[in-house]
């Protein structure tokens, strides 16, 4: 198979990998028969349109994946894609656990791809969250109540620290190792820090 579109770096990965090699190599013409090109991004290979992102091929160690950078736009009539964790906002996968998958749903991937490029060509955009719409947990909020500076220090930090912070003190099941949590990245927080500065 010799496509214009083809890049040797891809050659090269696909020469290197060892799970889901077959599957990949079922994966990349369907993909570049749609009419896009392909790279190599965050080392795996990724298929743009006019220089935008559109899907990514991935692997894991139960399954590989097409991962479609905005695919919580695609309207998703088979019920496929899949959202890899809650906080994974735009980005949307298709699981594939055997090459006879991909070849029975060559024409619905492709379906995907086309519906994936015209919500580039039309601009869309996935409306993320704003770290106001993530919950502040009660024992940071009993916090602030008590300490007026540690919610100022909060409120000055960048909306994505602030996010980081609300998730990682909400994980815990349990209201002591979300408060111990809290009680351990005080003091960063009011040095203006993010959890992992």
């Amino acid at each position: 198979m010799t496509n214009n579109r083809m890049n040797r770096k891809v050659d090269g990965f696909l020469r290197k990998t060892k799970q889901w090699k077959e599957e990949f190599e079922q994966l990349r013409p369907i993909i570049l028969d749609c009419g896009l090109t392909e790279d190599i991004k965050w080392m795996h290979p990724c298929y743009m349109y006019e220089e935008k992102n559109i899907v990514l091929m991935h692997g894991f160690k139960d399954y590989c994946a097409l991962l479609f950078h905005k695919g919580a736009l695609l309207k998703d009539p088979h019920g496929i894609l899949i959202q890899q964790t809650e906080n994974v906002q735009a980005a949307r996968q298709i699981r594939f656990t055997n090459v006879q998958d991909i070849i029975e749903m060559e024409f619905i991937i492709k379906d995907y791809i086309l519906e994936a490029i015209e919500v580039e060509k039309a601009g869309l955009k996935v409306e993320l969250k704003k770290h106001t719409e993530y919950i502040i947990p009660e024992e940071l909020q009993n916090k602030f109540d008590d300490i007026p500076d540690l919610k100022t220090a909060f409120e000055s930090l960048t909306p994505g620290r602030q996010r980081a912070y609300i998730l990682y003190f909400s994980q815990p099941k349990q209201s002591k190792t979300r408060e111990s949590r809290v009680e351990k990245y005080m003091q960063q927080i009011l040095d203006g820090k993010g959890l992992n500065d």
